[in-house]
């Protein structure tokens, strides 16, 4: 028999429960019991007046945006309208069946002001961190980098081309995100094609295929054992910057979290011999990244791959076994030899080039052969000596699990686009956004037996 739907009249007085609405394997009451307010308050209270009217808590924003960063929902006045809706969110961010959500306006003054002040999100970033070092899932052992464009909140239609007279004064183009543009013009000393008006720090590439745009880099610094990320930084979308960048986190880790890995993985990018020489002789760690190199005209002349080094005399020997030296004779005052690009030059001698047979393939239209060698070339070596190994091997596999990081991002995340301008809103998007994948790491595996994480993805 086909069953009807009662229309009883309304009742009086119900029974609801919100927390048992929410089922036990619900992503956010996995997340929430890692999430300790707190130190937050207790970071936050400098900031906040001690008279006037009680503010919207700032816990019950946090809360709302981790939710917003974990279900991509990219819109604030969205996400005000799905925690209203959405029972699990309501629990999420303790609010009862009947409490009012908070307009969408008080996140963009709260993140403007106190939020910003106080530096909230990476505070709530490294509280994370921790819990990932409490609950076994950061090893310390092995770190990847890299880094991940991804496209600015600018208009291309409101750019101008790099060299135009600008009036930056002017009230119409004038702006937080202008500001600090301004401030840190001094710094960038990159080339540049076109600069946009509404956020002049974003750099316009391609590199991200298709049409050039405007973007920002995001740059992670990762454990390798269970993919959880001991820190971000924003950069504007070039090689140097991001190289830059690794640097900076990499002492940051060591600083806040008492953590240096024994070795570090990343691309060609951070294969420079200055990069390789930082890690190796500033940082002792071991450089499990490739090499940057230049592959050069084609050509049917000895190249330098084809002279010999040798470290305990310091000189090079040439393919017909005649040495080639910084100096060939002493000074009364002692020459360091290295160029501003940080090279020794190393020549050979006019006597030993003119009867030499294989003039015409080294050194045809010059009386002598020189060539120069980096100050970190030993570092550069030391991959070289590294390379084949099966730890190395080991190395190039785990390094893709940075770049898988950044997939999640964009697909899961829905992190594709940024929504705030600048590099603060830039580093309070991006913080966000490393905050909750590294929640997602906590739901999925901190409830684990330790011998899961040995084969964690």
């Amino acid at each position: 028999m086909m069953g009807r739907l009662e229309e009883d009249a309304a009742k009086l007085f119900y029974e609801f429960s919100l927390d048992k609405m929410v089922p036990a394997d619900h992503l956010v009451r996995k997340i929430d019991r890692f999430l300790d307010f707190d130190d937050i308050r207790a970071h936050l209270k400098p900031f906040y007046s001690h008279t006037g009217r009680p503010s919207v808590d700032p816990e019950l924003m946090c809360r709302m945006l981790i939710v917003g960063y974990c279900y991509g929902i990219r819109s604030e006045r969205r996400l005000c309208e799905e925690v209203h809706l959405n029972l699990a969110y309501r629990w999420f961010c303790k609010l009862g069946i009947e409490d009012r959500v908070p307009n969408h306006s008080t996140f963009s003054k709260a993140r403007h002001g106190r939020f910003r002040e106080s530096d909230l999100f990476r505070k709530l970033f490294e509280q994370v961190v921790f819990s990932c070092m409490s609950e076994g899932l950061v090893k310390g052992e092995g770190f990847a980098v890299d880094a991940s464009m991804i496209r600015a909140d600018a208009s291309e239609d409101h750019a101008v081309e790099a060299g135009e007279p600008i009036d930056w004064s002017d009230p119409k183009i004038a702006s937080r995100p202008v500001t600090e543009y301004l401030d840190a013009i001094d710094q960038d000393g990159a080339p540049r094609k076109k600069i946009s008006l509404t956020d002049p720090t974003a750099r316009w590439t391609a590199a991200i295929g298709g049409q050039a745009r405007f973007t920002w880099a995001t740059n992670y610094l990762l454990d390798v054992e269970t993919s959880v990320i001991v820190d971000v930084e924003p950069t504007p979308a070039y090689r140097k910057a991001e190289v830059e960048a690794a640097k900076i986190m990499i002492d940051r880790t060591e600083d806040r979290f008492g953590l240096k890995p024994r070795r570090l993985m990343g691309d060609a990018a951070y294969g420079s011999a200055e990069m390789l020489g930082w890690m190796v002789d500033e940082k002792q760690i071991e450089p499990h990244v490739a090499l940057f190199e230049t592959p050069g005209a084609p050509t049917t002349n000895f190249t330098i791959k084809d002279f010999q080094y040798h470290e305990d005399r310091d000189v090079f020997t040439c393919p017909a076994g005649k040495e080639l030296r910084q100096f060939w004779r002493n000074y009364k005052t002692p020459r360091s030899g290295i160029s501003k690009d940080n090279r020794r030059m190393y020549r050979s001698r006019n006597t030993d080039c003119a009867v030499c047979p294989l003039k015409s393939n080294c050194c045809p239209s010059a009386p002598f052969r020189k060539v120069s060698r980096s100050i970190y070339e030993h570092a550069r070596d030391k991959v070289k000596r590294l390379r084949g190994t099966h730890e190395y091997e080991q190395s190039r596999r785990d390094r893709k699990k940075v770049e898988m990081s950044f997939a999640h991002l964009k697909c899961q995340h829905r992190f594709r686009r940024l929504r705030l301008r600048g590099p603060t809103g830039a580093n309070d998007e991006f913080l966000l956004a490393a905050t909750t994948q590294n929640l997602r790491k906590l739901a999925k595996y901190a409830t684990k037996p330790s011998a899961t994480l040995q084969n964690a993805a």
